[in-house]
């Protein structure tokens, strides 16, 4: 971010003065910046809207600085609180900074850069925790880019694709079956780019209740309907600064679909029974396993919201389109389920899982594995650990009948999990650790998959001679 934007600052002071001296630095500094006079209404505006940045005094009636900032740090854990002493109470400072708080400022701010420079440091610390933040679920996934396994053609296309997207603010439209890793690839977009600090919000359009869309996607004052006790921001203002995903884009009625085309074009949102429009920066993700533009030219969707959102299309294939990645999510989904077990794969069950169509995809190939390693004895994976219906289909492949009817040999197995290691290895110029990364399998594996294929030389590490693994 622009150091400060997406930064929205609390000040709690029970003076006008201060608090609006406040508001104005603030708000030069790019911040969304709110007030209130005293902690309870403050700690009724955090639930509603919590804050980045709070700037408290310490002395208030009713309930002082320090009970205030002890609720705040329960209450948003993540958020940095400051206080000010117009007292030269040192003292009961640094008592707040050992309950958690940031740092303290003394008033009146003299000169009033003090405050500014204090208030950017505060900024910048947010920023850190975030990145850092970040940065640990990126260790945690970079492994498969967000689960994004394969060496195939068509899935490098789309790992191009998401290198290119990722920095920009340009709208995207994610197309392909139910299964395919949609929801995958917007976070990748989001999470390995410049903005991956900022929110992402994920909306499953499909499963919003009909009369309840629109306060769900744009928020609603209080009072707008029978059970609206206070006001509650939208979807588009929880991801403002970042990514809002909407999956299933095609599940929205016409009706809310017009009022999309009115956010996308407008770039602001009008909360339920709010006469006030509310600005909102928000890059768009859309999904959808339909086909959207046969659908607007039936009418079933607006032919303007489908031009606007296909700006970039990104198609997913599905599983059987790029068969040749199956044996490395296999193990992806092995060593995601079964971590350091090193469970080992028959050939007859890796031959299965190759000939069978897959028609839930990688979500149902996940669940196949997660099966097996729940259900078997965690020692080797053979056609008993498979389910049933996946086996009978497998052999009505080898009775020669149905479009999997093309038996695969042992040698044809091989011949594919040899092509695709031997392939990527050449990419990366001979690094195990980053092959080992987008072939989705684990060190120790890998070093067996090179031994057994005498790929790149030498290798320590030895593999069964009866099981893929």
């Amino acid at each position: 971010m622009s150091a400060e934007l997406g930064i929205r600052l609390l000040i709690v002071d029970d003076e006008q003065s201060i608090r609006r001296l406040c508001v104005t630095v603030g708000e030069g500094l790019g911040f969304s910046c709110m007030e209130a006079d005293s902690g309870e209404s403050a700690l009724a505006l955090l639930e509603e809207q919590p804050a980045n940045i709070v700037l408290t005094d310490l002395v208030m009636p009713n309930m002082s600085g320090l009970e205030f900032l002890e609720k705040v740090k329960r209450m948003l854990p993540r958020s940095e609180v400051a206080v000010m002493t117009g007292h030269g109470s040192v003292e009961t400072a640094v008592q707040a900074m050992k309950l958690g708080a940031y740092d303290y400022i003394s008033k009146p701010f003299s000169p009033l850069e003090e405050l500014r420079l204090f208030l950017r440091r505060m900024a910048e610390k947010v920023r850190l925790v975030e990145e850092n933040q970040f940065l640990r679920e990126r260790v945690d996934t970079e492994t498969g880019l967000h689960g994004i396994v394969g060496a195939s053609v068509k899935i490098q296309d789309v790992l191009r694709m998401i290198s290119r997207l990722k920095d920009t603010r340009t709208p995207v439209l994610i197309t392909g079956e139910s299964g395919t890793g949609k929801e995958l690839v917007a976070r990748a977009i989001h999470f390995r780019g410049a903005f991956a600090n900022r929110p992402f919000v994920a909306v499953d359009c499909g499963s919003l209740v009909s009369t309840l869309i629109e306060s769900e996607l744009f928020g609603y004052e209080k009072g707008a309907f029978t059970g609206a006790t206070r006001s509650k921001p939208g979807l588009f203002q929880t991801a403002n600064g970042g990514t809002i995903f909407l999956d299933e884009i095609g599940e929205l009625p016409l009706e809310m679909q017009a009022k999309l085309l009115r956010v996308l074009q407008e770039k602001e949102v009008r909360p339920v029974g709010s006469n006030q429009r509310v600005k909102v920066d928000v890059r768009v993700i859309a999904a959808t396993n339909r086909d959207l533009e046969n659908e607007y030219r039936t009418g079933a969707f607006r032919k303007d919201l489908y031009f606007r959102l296909n700006v970039v299309t990104v198609h997913l294939p599905s599983l059987h389109e790029r068969r040749s990645d199956i044996p490395l999510l296999v193990h992806w989904f092995l060593d995601r389920y079964a971590p350091g077990a090193s469970i080992p794969i028959t050939q007859a069950a890796m031959k299965c899982m190759l000939q069978y169509d897959w028609p839930g995809n990688v979500r149902e190939l996940a669940n196949c594995i997660e099966r097996a390693v729940a259900l078997g004895d965690r020692r080797i994976i053979d056609l008993s650990d498979l389910p049933p219906v996946m086996v009978s289909s497998g052999a009505t492949a080898d009775g020669g009948s149905g479009p999997a009817a093309s038996t695969l040999s042992t040698t044809d197995l091989e011949d594919i999990e040899r092509a695709t290691i031997q392939r990527v290895f050449e990419q990366v110029k001979g690094d195990k650790v980053l092959a080992g990364k987008m072939l989705g399998i684990s060190r120790a594996t890998l070093y067996r998959k090179l031994k057994r294929y005498n790929i790149g030389g030498r290798h320590d590490l030895s593999a069964p001679s009866q099981a893929l693994q």
